[in-house]
């Protein structure tokens, strides 16, 4: 992960996705996993309008060809080509002059922020609107009347999703969820993607133990839809992840699933916590987490993001663009994602094997002295904790965190015990 080229190729793809008119459904969610599909194979599924998925029903198809604000001269004082932002999500279609008076209610901006286009969505309710900066909006007068076009189309059509899967060993499935259905935001959406495809790769590369699914699907609906028609098989779901808000600057934050204690909590909370990052307790409210989270399925779901949804400052606007995510913040969230794989793959619980005193370490070429060994003093100690605690009823992660000492140096002192022969793996 020392390479440049793997950040500046996850922001390219964030640059490449960023103009693309997404919605909850749409062929600007095709055109995305076209997009995806060029990277790392997808599976693409289409499923009906009006299908039953729990309690829900797939909704109607959206698409928008243009929208636009025109003035009195013919100037376009709002813009579609511009932005997808422009447009509320779902709008039904509209032509139409009218006054400002008229045309206020239709319209959103992002108070005290004059420059900001924000993002809003009007699903599951027939009705329109425009977005714009306050800037904008104030560039517009009353008397005037103004042409309003929205150009879309709301009608049967798919809800789309893919996945992509990385075999592994075992049936047991570490599932990663990311977002498709939000246009133009950089961080929150499209810097999860990115990584996502980036981690993807790097697991073909190694061949892991578990199998990884990627679920590439709009938010709420996207991931009931994909409960509902796997619910013969979520059991598989050993470990899960929900990515969002992954390129932005600040730190790393990972928000615990609904059980709170699940290995993979575990391993995000070891991870997170010692790269200086915040741990939050799990809350029904947020990102897809919830949806595998009900009561109902309680899978062993976390959200991994950078800075929280709504907890920075160009959430959901306009300033929510590829400026904002860095390929140095791409990286770092990568690095955090594998070592978090890192636990998951390599975590067993050992038993040692001359568990009465402590076994000579030297003549098995297992003490070194701290100034001859790159991790000094804390390698030394990951031997002397893996051999006290290699009772059978220990893992490897919670000897890591009651020692304080990571998880990859724990690992490592672990496997030079049992190719020395004082280890032995319990099976699971």
């Amino acid at each position: 992960m020392n390479n440049p080229e793997v950040g500046d190729r996850m922001h390219a793809l964030v640059e490449r996705l960023h103009p693309i008119c997404r919605s909850m459904t749409g062929d600007g969610v095709r055109r995305t996993l076209e997009i995806i599909g060029e990277l790392i194979p997808l599976d693409v599924h289409e499923v009906p309008t009006g299908t039953q998925v729990l309690d829900w029903q797939v909704p109607r198809e959206w698409n928008v060809r243009d929208a636009y604000i025109k003035d009195s001269a013919g100037r376009r004082i709002v813009d579609f080509a511009d932005s997808p932002l422009h447009v509320v999500g779902y709008s039904v279609p509209i032509s139409a002059t009218m006054t400002l008076a008229e045309l206020r209610s239709h319209l959103h901006t992002v108070p005290g922020q004059p420059d900001r286009v924000p993002y809003r969505t009007a699903y599951y309710s027939d009705t329109w609107g425009l977005c714009l900066s306050e800037n904008a909006l104030a560039r517009l007068h009353d008397g005037e009347e103004y042409e309003v076009v929205i150009d879309s189309t709301l009608a049967d059509g798919h809800l789309t999703y893919a996945e992509h899967v990385v075999p592994g060993e075992l049936d047991d499935e570490v599932l990663i969820v990311c977002h498709t259905c939000h246009p133009a935001l950089a961080n929150e959406t499209l810097a999860g993607i990115a990584v996502a495809v980036e981690l993807a790769r790097e697991l073909a590369a190694s061949g892991p133990r578990h199998t990884y699914r990627f679920l590439f699907a709009p938010g709420t609906i996207g991931s009931i839809t994909w409960l509902a028609r796997n619910r013969d098989r979520v059991e598989r779901v050993r470990h899960g992840l929900v990515l969002a808000c992954a390129g932005d600057p600040g730190g790393l934050t990972y928000k615990r699933s609904r059980r709170g204690d699940a290995a993979v909590d575990r391993a995000a909370a070891h991870v997170v916590s010692g790269s200086g990052g915040m741990i939050k307790d799990f809350s029904p409210f947020g990102y897809d987490e919830r949806q595998f989270c009900s009561p109902g399925f309680n899978l062993p779901v976390g959200l991994l993001t950078r800075s929280p949804n709504e907890e920075y400052p160009e959430y959901h606007t306009s300033a929510d663009n590829p400026e904002l995510v860095t390929a140095e913040a791409l990286t770092d969230t990568l690095v955090a994602l594998l070592q978090i794989v890192q636990v998951l793959e390599a975590d067993r619980t050992y038993v040692n094997l001359e568990p009465y005193g402590e076994p000579r370490l030297g003549p098995r070429g297992l003490y070194k002295s701290p100034s001859l060994h790159s991790d000094g003093k804390q390698y030394q100690m990951a031997i002397l904790w893996v051999l006290n605690l290699s009772d059978g009823e220990h893992s490897l992660l919670d000897i890591a965190e009651r020692s304080g000492i990571p998880f990859t140096t724990v690992s490592t002192a672990a496997q030079a015990l049992a190719q020395a022969g004082l280890l032995e793996g319990k099976e699971p």
